[in-house]
């Protein structure tokens, strides 16, 4: 199960992997640096989905839905079938 804490790293790893400061993220994602660093440490306890989503677009990354225990999204599969079938 995936935690309100590894969504908190997972963004911070995000951020940081693709070199940005907390204050270049924030602004390109157009939110507050202080509701960045909360993010990241999960502050208040929560996490809004819309700022999550436009931090992690800043960083150059895209949110997907996983099943737990499956590493590929449904996205990927469906790509692979495409790929197999013009193969």
């Amino acid at each position: 199960m995936t935690t309100l804490g590894d969504v908190a790293s997972m963004l911070r790893s995000a951020r940081k992997d693709s070199g940005l400061s907390q204050e270049e993220m924030a602004e390109r994602a157009g939110v507050a640096r202080s509701t960045l660093a909360r993010m990241e440490t999960v502050a208040r306890g929560d996490m809004s989905v819309s700022a999550l989503v436009r931090l992690l677009e800043a960083a150059g990354y895209d949110l997907k839905v996983v099943k737990a225990g499956h590493l590929r999204t449904l996205d990927d599969i469906l790509a692979e079938q495409r790929q197999r079938g013009n193969a």
